[in-house]
């Protein structure tokens, strides 16, 4: 809700997300197979949002890329 507490309302876990089923974006195909690649993984290619979404986190603590904790 736009306007309501204060905090991260933005982040939500992708089992949670209502679009989580559908096939993963173009944008997320193509940075998880940069990360796959940099970290010698090989990834499905038919996974959904919420799987794509798990996994690029997951990736971006192994290679380094992404926001710092």
């Amino acid at each position: 809700m736009l306007g309501g507490p204060s905090g991260d309302t933005a982040v939500k876990d992708p089992e949670e997300w209502v679009t989580g089923d559908e096939p993963m974006t173009g944008a997320q195909r193509s940075y998880l197979d940069t990360l796959a690649r940099e970290a010698g993984e090989e990834i499905p290619a038919n996974l959904t949002k919420a799987e794509a979404s798990e996994h690029i986190d997951r990736l971006q603590q192994a290679t380094g890329r992404g926001a710092s904790n």
